[in-house]
């Protein structure tokens, strides 16, 4: 598959969009890259199928990359909650592997679109609500973060997103102040992502008909061309999370979402 100037323009715009929304709502951009990048791979001849995995994959790969720029960010500015990294971190890479490594391989396109679909739905639901924690709440102990990161990591393994759109509303829930929870979401991107990443590389090292320049499931021209693009404007998101009405933000980026939700439950409903 040749790497057309048009094709690099758009996975250019693609980067660029995703890191600021990284840095700002603490999302990892996944969200707005697997519709993409599904559609841009399906253009180009790739199997219906195939298309939604290889998105999914290549999509948690530039997060490694934008993670760690989105991080050095919110960190400079005190409001990474590194013990809850801590602490989550290990179920986050026990989760992770457990989906890339067996249930991604083994599950249809089809069904991972429409598990994508079904949680773009839920997290631009509770960007609208907002709901109130219960002033009481507060983050479980190691037992309790080992169960949410195992939960966050499977998920995210399975959609092919940081982990944000769990576990910022599940930080918030337990009264951890919505810059903190954007911020060590954006710090929990890294090991979500290198868990992941390892499995669907090895995953897909049997899998036949991939286009050319991939690596396991990962399309290469994409992870590189979005996350040489993210980085840059991955700290100008979080930048903006600190001065921007990022309440109003969430609802409107929650509209785009249940439009890039319905598309990914169209192409699983179609393919599956």
């Amino acid at each position: 598959m040749p790497l057309e100037f048009p094709l690099i323009v758009e996975l250019a715009l693609l980067g660029l969009a995703t890191g600021f929304l990284a840095g700002l709502l603490g999302i990892g951009g996944g969200m707005l890259m697997v519709p993409f990048i599904t559609l841009i791979l399906s253009q180009r001849g790739v199997a219906n199928d195939l298309s939604i995995k290889m998105a999914i994959a290549t999509s948690m790969a530039t997060i490694l990359f934008t993670s760690i720029s989105s991080v050095r960010a919110h960190h400079q500015r005190g409001a990474v909650r590194w013990h809850l990294v801590k602490g989550l971190a290990p179920g986050i890479v026990l989760g992770a592997a457990v989906a890339s490594l067996g249930v991604f391989a083994l599950l249809k396109g089809g069904v991972l679109a429409i598990v994508f679909g079904v949680f773009v739905a839920f997290s631009a639901t509770q960007m609208f609500l907002d709901r109130k924690p219960a002033a009481a709440r507060q983050m479980p102990g190691t037992a309790g973060q080992l169960a949410a990161g195992s939960v966050i990591g499977f998920l995210s393994g399975l959609v092919g997103a940081g982990g944000g759109f769990i576990s910022v509303p599940f930080m918030t829930w337990c009264n951890i102040a919505i810059h903190h929870a954007v911020a060590t979401s954006a710090a929990l991107g890294f090991p979500i992502a290198l868990a992941n990443v390892v499995g669907y590389v090895i995953a897909g090292q049997s899998v036949s008909q991939l286009p050319s320049a991939s690596f396991g499931y990962i399309w290469l021209p994409a992870l590189v061309v979005i996350a040489s693009c993210s980085v840059f404007t991955a700290p100008l998101g979080a930048k903006a999370a600190h001065r921007l009405p990022v309440k109003k933000l969430k609802r409107v980026f929650a509209s785009v979402l249940y439009l890039l939700g319905a598309y990914m439950l169209y192409k699983g409903l179609r393919g599956s």
